[in-house]
């Protein structure tokens, strides 16, 4: 299934039914009063977070969407049907913004979570409705109102618990493969990660999502090599795991460095995240010194550090417990605050 993660679209609520103009016709009533009916609502978009979905894809070929029309009225004040309201799924973390102000008009982030984004148009009323004791045979109704029509942009943000930082060929993809039953593309060259990988990865009977984004390069703030594209599915996740090869021969504090610096220049806010460095590849170690220069660096920046080889599974298991304990945490201090909000 091909990953989509930003499409736009256009939507257009279903315009109101006209109002009718009829009199009222019947034996033995030469001159029956005003009857027309009321036109049905337009019916409305309604977006709806659905978590089995995990794509775009389906809008990028049905690029415009409409909701019913209401009927129009009748006579002997008989009302026009409303519209049905188009009912339309999109991702849990799909971000709906209007495309040409730029606003954001809702964010789902929970699964059956709704939101109207184009209403439907009010049915005309029939003449019937401007019948008065100065008028009492109006000869007209009025139309329908249009309903909403919008331009939007709907961006997917992944909702992952940890997302795995690092530069091109970090070894992101092995670690997710190992501690997840996800299977991504997994290759020794750049940007084999083109589109995020999700797996679930499991410690004690704990649970949790984690995200593989494709690798930054120096500038992705500015929106170069994936940049962006990178840079907004690592927003969600709650903890940050920064993976960096110990076993090349380039420094492993300055490609740190970089990373945090394209973070911090993206969004402060995401450079804030709680990291964990994680130092892959022992199991391909030929310069000691650098992991103890590493070591210094985590000390010195009060940063947790794990040392950790995919392919013989050094440290992984406590590398997930570790994951695990600080979710567990976050969980319950969500969970308190959630508590004292709603006293």
């Amino acid at each position: 299934m091909k990953f989509v993660d930003k499409v736009k679209i256009e939507v257009k609520a279903g315009d109101g039914g006209n109002g009718c103009v009829a009199f009222r016709r019947e034996k033995y009533v030469p001159r029956g009063g005003p009857a027309g009916g009321d036109g049905g609502k337009g019916g409305d978009v309604v977006f709806v977070a659905d978590p089995n979905m995990k794509t775009l894809l389906d809008f990028k070929y049905k690029k415009r969407l409409e909701a019913e029309r209401g009927q129009h009225g009748s006579g002997n004040k008989k009302a026009g049907k409303s519209g049905k309201d188009l009912i339309v799924k999109v991702p849990v973390g799909t971000v709906i913004k209007d495309a040409n102000t730029g606003e954001v008009l809702a964010d789902l982030t929970k699964p059956g979570q709704k939101v109207v984004v184009a209403k439907g148009g009010r049915g005309g009323r029939g003449n019937a409705a401007f019948a008065s004791p100065t008028c009492q045979a109006p000869d007209w109704a009025e139309e329908g109102e249009k309903g909403e029509e919008k331009t939007l942009e709907l961006e997917l943000k992944l909702i992952a618990d940890v997302g795995l930082l690092g530069m091109p060929n970090a070894g992101k993809s092995t670690f997710l493969s190992v501690v997840t039953k996800a299977k991504p593309k997994i290759a020794n060259y750049p940007f084999t990660t083109l589109v995020p990988n999700l797996g679930v990865a499991s410690i004690d009977g704990y649970s949790f999502v984690i995200a593989d984004i494709p690798g930054l390069i120096e500038g992705a703030s500015k929106g170069k090599g994936l940049g962006h594209e990178f840079l907004r599915h690592v927003e969600r996740c709650k903890i940050l795991l920064h993976l960096v090869d110990i076993s090349d021969y380039e420094d492993p504090i300055e490609k740190i460095e970089k990373i945090n610096k394209e973070l911090h220049e993206y969004s402060p806010k995401l450079a804030s995240k709680k990291q964990i460095l994680v130092a892959t590849k022992k199991d391909a170690l030929w310069d000691e010194e650098k992991l103890k220069k590493l070591k210094n660096y985590a000390k010195e920046k009060n940063l947790p550090l794990f040392i950790i080889s995919s392919v013989t599974r050094e440290g992984i298991e406590d590398l997930l417990r570790y994951v695990k304990e600080i979710l567990q945490k976050e969980e319950n201090k969500k969970e308190k605050e959630d508590n004292s909000g709603s006293e």
